[in-house]
């Protein structure tokens, strides 16, 4: 059985799951919206450089229309639109319940999966995903949190929520459309990835935000370095797997062992945050655990 698009996908929720912090401690120095729009630039630029260094050129020119096309909308709604709804959602209901929205991604993407392109899921599958997804929303609801949220910010941080996993949904979705055949992941990242920047950028400029975040970042030069390893371990690998996952994969099932990062930070958060938890959070993980392996196993 090939496999390469599961473990693709489960090296995509590791890479993930360690950019999480190291783009938490980032935040916390410059804020969110500042870290979204540098952790992009960087990515392009590692990306350009890869591409360089791999074939020659710094961007997949002769790639066709099409793939240039399929790409470039998924980087607009995947990366842009729909991590800047995750960071807007972070901001208004935390990072637990913004984690838990996203956890509905799998299931949007394996929805418009279906409805537009024809790709169908066994029963097995379709077991192993709400196993999984099970799993994780019990790590989630059941990890200690000091947040406390405004009814009000509360309503809209869950529509940005939801925005942001149909973001994440299409925009895999529609990768899967470019990344046909045997194309680089790393082409199709940094089509992707180039998308994300101009348009992200764009409303920097528009927003008149460009010289502050330039400031900031300058006079947080520790923060620069943070960011400098997290796009290379989120936006450069983990993304650049997750294209991977959704070449060989379906979407519902490469899209649910992306979601695991909440499960992937437990131990992250125990020895770097010194965070405890219950035996709860154990059986959640547990349980999603069982669903990754039953994905494996069909």
């Amino acid at each position: 059985m090939n496999t390469i698009g599961e473990i693709a996908a489960l090296l995509t929720s590791f890479f993930f799951s360690i950019t999480a912090v190291i783009f938490t401690l980032a935040s916390r120095q410059v804020g969110s919206m500042i870290t979204n729009r540098v952790r992009l630039i960087i990515a392009l630029l590692y990306l350009l450089l890869i591409n360089l260094v791999l074939f020659g050129q710094p961007l997949p020119i002769g790639a066709g229309f099409d793939r240039w096309f399929w790409l470039t909308l998924s980087g607009i709604i995947g990366l842009a639109l729909g991590d800047m709804f995750l960071f807007a959602a972070y901001e208004r209901i935390g990072a637990r319940m913004g984690m838990l929205m996203m956890s509905l991604a799998p299931v949007i993407g394996a929805i418009v999966a279906w409805v537009f392109f024809g790709e169908t899921l066994g029963v097995g599958q379709i077991a192993g995903i709400a196993l999984t997804l099970a799993g994780i929303a019990w790590v989630v609801v059941t990890r200690p949190t000091d947040e406390t949220v405004h009814p009000r910010a509360s309503r809209l941080g869950i529509l940005f929520g939801l925005l942001a996993a149909t973001g994440q949904a299409l925009g895999l979705v529609l990768s899967k459309q470019g990344m046909s055949g045997d194309f680089s992941p790393f082409a199709g990242n940094v089509i992707r990835m180039l998308a994300a920047t101009i348009v992200l950028w764009g409303m920097t400029f528009m927003q008149r935000q460009a010289g502050p975040t330039i400031q900031a970042v300058r006079l947080h030069p520790s923060a620069l370095k943070l960011l400098a390893a997290g796009a290379l371990i989120g936006p450069v690998l983990g993304v650049t797997a997750s294209l991977l996952a959704v070449q060989h994969a379906p979407i519902g099932v490469a899209s649910t062992l992306m979601a695991l990062p909440p499960v992937f930070l437990l131990p992250l958060s125990y020895f770097i945050f010194k965070e405890r938890f219950g035996w709860q959070t154990v059986i959640g993980t547990s349980v999603a655990i069982a669903g990754v392996a039953l994905l494996f196993l069909v």
